[in-house]
C-alpha cells in the first residue's frame, strides 16, 4: 500500500437485514430480505446524520440480501456503488439452506465439532475458515488502497464483519463467532494512516431494529 500520511479512513460496515427463509447456514445462498429485513437497514442508515453518512463509496458483496439495499441507497443518495465478490459470506457446502435442527438430524457429530472448533472443522463441501479469512483480506487491503483517506459504507455479512473485527479486536481465533453482530448492525472502522503503518480501531457501535 503506497504511503498515506496523515490520513484517515472511515468504513462503515452494515450487516445485511433478516432475508427470507429465517435462521439458516445460508453463506453463498441468494436470499432476499424480508419487508422487516429493509426496515432494519434504513432504520440502521437513518440513525446517522448527514455528516456521519456522508459517504463517497457503497461497497457490497453480491449477493442480494445486501446489494439490493446497498443499490436502492446508492441510487436515492447518487453514490457510487462497487460490488466486491470477495466479501460474500462464507461457503457452507452442503450445509447450505438448512437449520441447525437439519443437520443435526442428518449428521449429529461434525457442526458440534464445527461450533467448538471452526478452525479445524470444514462444513461438507464448503470453504476452510483459513481460505474465507484470506479472501476478507485481500479484498480489506485493496478497499484500503482505493479509498484511503475517504468515507466508504461497506454492506456485507456477519461472517465477514467477525473476522474484520477478529483483526481490529484482537481476540482469540476461537472466540471470533461469538462476537455477536445482528441483522442490520452498524459499526465503524478508522485506519489511521500514518508513517509508521496503518492503526485501526473500532470507534462505535450500532444496532437498529
Amino acid at each position: 500500500m503506497p504511503s498515506h500520511k496523515n490520513l484517515t479512513t472511515i468504513i462503515d460496515l452494515l450487516r445485511h437485514g433478516e432475508p427470507v427463509g429465517g435462521p439458516r447456514y445460508r453463506g453463498h445462498r441468494d436470499d432476499p430480505l424480508t419487508t422487516r429485513g429493509w426496515q432494519q437497514m434504513s432504520n440502521a442508515v437513518e440513525q446517522l446524520d448527514g455528516q456521519d453518512s456522508a459517504w463517497s463509496h457503497i461497497i457490497s458483496s453480491p449477493l442480494q440480501r445486501c446489494h439490493d439495499f446497498a443499490q436502492q441507497l446508492a441510487r436515492r443518495r447518487a453514490i457510487t456503488l462497487e460490488r466486491e465478490p470477495q466479501l460474500r459470506e462464507i461457503h457452507f457446502g452442503q450445509w447450505e439452506g438448512k437449520t441447525s435442527a437439519q443437520i443435526l438430524r442428518k449428521d449429529p457429530d461434525t457442526l458440534p465439532r464445527y461450533w467448538e472448533n471452526p478452525q479445524a472443522v470444514t462444513p461438507p463441501g464448503g470453504e476452510p475458515l483459513a481460505r474465507f479469512q484470506r479472501r476478507v483480506a485481500d479484498a480489506w487491503g485493496r478497499l484500503l488502497h482505493r479509498h484511503a483517506g475517504k468515507h466508504v459504507l461497506l454492506v456485507t455479512h456477519g461472517g465477514v464483519m467477525r473476522v474484520l473485527l477478529n483483526d481490529v479486536l484482537n481476540v482469540p481465533q476461537q472466540a471470533m463467532f461469538g462476537i455477536n453482530i445482528p441483522y442490520a448492525c452498524l459499526s465503524r472502522l478508522c485506519v489511521d494512516h500514518t508513517a509508521r503503518g496503518n492503526r485501526t480501531t473500532w470507534r462505535f457501535h450500532r444496532v437498529a431494529d
